[in-house]
């Protein structure tokens, strides 16, 4: 079954590569583009398979000198070496098989949202907002805030951002969910330890390709901006509120230069909300676990906590805790978010296995 599939995706591979050598197809730009972005997806787990294959023959060569004398010593080396190395090579193949989450390559839009312990939790907000721009730095991904609610004391109620890059969403996917800290605010004089929360929603970006947003079911009204921009920001009306009238989603974006940018960026965020949605619904027609995003931001409801007194991070999902928050806190996420993923994909390749198995 793993081999007929993996025999599939090269000959479809192998097909890509001769039609882009097609002198009537390099002249369709549109099609070009398809058939390189296809190739591109494809081209790892081809690369993967054809190594496996090569180390398969090598094997089974291998295995034929065993019986020779002279050589059943040194077969036996090169057996327990390629053995040893072919178990997670098939592993990985199994992953890179399993289907794609159709997100992954699209951009994201996050939004982060002060929840419970006041301006202690708007003040980790704003830590958190730094945090993720300073990861989106180290990845050279681009990087442009939507929209900011601020709670004069250098925190946020919330700010919406978007980042731009290579696989995006797969990396930062992960991050959806409440996350909380523990620390010593600077107000307080007894020194005691307080625990406040912000939570972070993870939206990939869509095109009307991924969905159409029917602007006949939108009001849109505007009023003047109170955020960041410059002078001009108070003089016009030229923020925007977005409100979805069957859902009651409401969307507001302030931070772009002009009520046409804004409403562009408000558009393009109500859309992906409206998007996540669709996929939540389907997912749990199909019986998926629901992902939740947001949570009611309550103490209680947490993916990761933050400990400042230690220097302490702990990812509760996967029970893994370091000693280094304070260059995670720098954009250092890769650790946590490679364990993350690492652990999720073993699970959806448990659920598989069984699946198969049920069949």
């Amino acid at each position: 079954m793993l081999k007929d599939k993996l025999v599939e995706v090269e000959a479809r591979y192998e097909e890509i590569e001769g039609l882009l050598e097609q002198p009537e197809v390099a002249l369709d730009y549109e099609r070009v583009s398809q058939l390189s972005r296809e190739k591109s997806s494809l081209e790892t787990l081809v690369m993967t398979w054809r190594q496996y294959r090569k180390m398969t023959q090598e094997l089974a060569e291998a295995r034929s000198l065993r019986d020779d004398p002279e050589l059943a010593e040194m077969a036996q080396l090169e057996i327990d070496h390629l053995e040893e190395a072919l178990s997670p090579l098939e592993h990985r193949l199994k992953v890179m098989l399993l289907p794609k989450d159709p997100r992954d390559g699209k951009n994201v839009i996050m939004e982060i949202r002060a929840g419970a312990g006041g301006d202690e939790a708007g003040l980790f907000a704003a830590d958190l907002f730094r945090m993720y721009s300073r990861y989106a730095e180290e990845h050279r991904w681009q990087f442009d805030v939507l929209d900011t609610n601020e709670t004069g004391v250098g925190g946020y109620k919330s700010i919406v951002f978007e980042v731009r890059g290579a696989d995006v969403f797969s990396r930062l996917k992960y991050e959806s969910g409440v996350h909380r800290v523990q620390r010593v605010p600077a107000t307080e004089s007894q020194g005691r330890i307080h625990t406040s929360t912000a939570t972070v929603a993870v939206l990939a970006e869509v095109d009307e390709v991924d969905f159409q947003l029917d602007m006949n079911e939108v009001r849109r009204d505007t009023f003047r901006s109170s955020g960041a921009g410059g002078q001009h920001v108070n003089k016009t009306e030229s923020a925007i509120r977005l409100t979805h009238l069957p859902t009651g989603i409401v969307v507001e974006c302030q931070d772009q230069r002009s009520q046409h940018q804004n409403f562009d960026k408000a558009k393009q965020i109500l859309a992906a909300r409206l998007y996540e949605m669709e996929l939540e619904k389907q997912m749990a027609e199909q019986g998926e676990a629901r992902r939740l995003q947001i949570g009611s931001g309550d103490r209680s409801e947490k993916i990761r906590t933050y400990n400042f007194k230690e220097n302490r991070i702990s990812d509760h999902r996967i029970n893994l805790t370091k000693y280094n928050l304070d260059r995670v806190l720098d954009g250092d996420l890769d650790e946590f978010i490679n364990e993350i993923a690492a652990y999720t994909e073993a699970q959806r390749l448990a659920a598989n296995t069984n699946e198969r198995q049920r069949v």
